[in-house]
């Protein structure tokens, strides 16, 4: 049951008209591979192959391993410069085989949430075969990281018991949405968790499955979207999302329009009302301070 938030118009921290949040998806070395027991090799690939059959597709693994050779460092350098944290959706499986990477997220102070134990598919898992998934992943970033993570996100396609499994397992947040543009609450037998919704259209995402949607582009529409809606943020509350992934804006012919992004919004944060830039974290807890879940 999806509760509506309230009808009080809360603020943001400092009455700031937006809440910002950057989210890296780290997902490479989590993908499918012959080598994990998957039966094809995973189809995503910046040429838009699938391989249906069950070989190894080495470019295609090359392909994912440059975001932690090089994109991961890249992203990381410009949110030091410019003093923002993040929120790493990450693979667990991911963050094992990238232990460096790893140890320079948590030590940036970046909050680290989960995406999944490996980057798969969870609408085809039965409940027990689902609620095993999350622990797994819950206990192998605990182990990787020494961060308990509190939000989930999915690859795609959930099952109608991810929610429930989520507040069973002590989740705070769950962001598989995408039906607003502020945080709501919602809740098992009486047994809430924050809807954290996000936003597929400020996605780096269209840019490797659309090799027409240039950087300039996404650069505009995510400016775009901050500009309107901290105009409209005099009025009504809303939060912002720009997510973004190692392998795809870390190439440098995508890296300077997260770049100016990033100057923008830190620019832009120092005027009054600018937006607050926070983590999914820091942002679903000042919501429940804010809006307390009604028994």
């Amino acid at each position: 049951m999806t509760l509506p938030v309230s009808n009080k118009l809360f603020r943001w921290p400092n009455d700031a008209h937006l809440a910002l949040s950057i989210v890296v998806n780290l997902e490479e070395g989590a993908e499918q591979n012959i080598l994990d027991g998957d039966k094809y090799p995973e189809p995503v690939d910046e040429m838009g192959i699938a391989l249906k059959h069950s070989v190894r597709s080495l470019i295609n693994e090359s392909n994912y391993q440059y975001g932690i050779k090089r994109g991961g460092p890249r992203v990381l350098r410009l949110l030091k410069e410019n003093n923002i944290q993040a929120t790493f959706t990450a693979c667990a499986l991911a963050l094992e085989r990238a232990p460096a990477l790893t140890k320079e997220i948590v030590a940036a102070g970046h909050e680290i949430t989960s995406h999944g134990y490996r980057w798969a598919h969870q609408f085809n898992m039965t409940e027990d075969q689902e609620r095993a998934y999350i622990r797994q992943a819950r206990e192998s970033i605990e182990k990787s990281t020494g961060q308990t993570p509190i939000g989930w996100l999915s690859r795609y396609l959930t099952t109608m018991n991810t929610r429930r499994l989520l507040i069973e397992e002590g989740f705070t947040y769950h962001m598989d949405d995408l039906s607003d543009d502020q945080p709501f609450w919602d809740h098992h037998a009486g047994q809430p968790i924050i809807v954290m919704p996000y936003q597929m259209d400020n996605n780096d995402m269209k840019m490797w499955a659309e090799p027409s949607y240039t950087p300039d582009q996404w650069l505009k529409y995510a400016i775009d979207n901050l500009d309107w809606a901290l105009r409209a943020g005099a009025q009504e509350v809303n939060m912002m999302s720009i997510g973004v992934h190692l392998r795809i804006i870390g190439r440098p012919g995508r890296i300077w329009a997260l770049e100016k992004f990033l100057e923008y919004a830190r620019a832009r944060s120092r005027e009054p009302n600018g937006p607050w830039i926070a983590t999914r974290k820091e942002i679903a807890e000042h919501f429940a301070q804010c809006v307390p879940f009604p028994r």
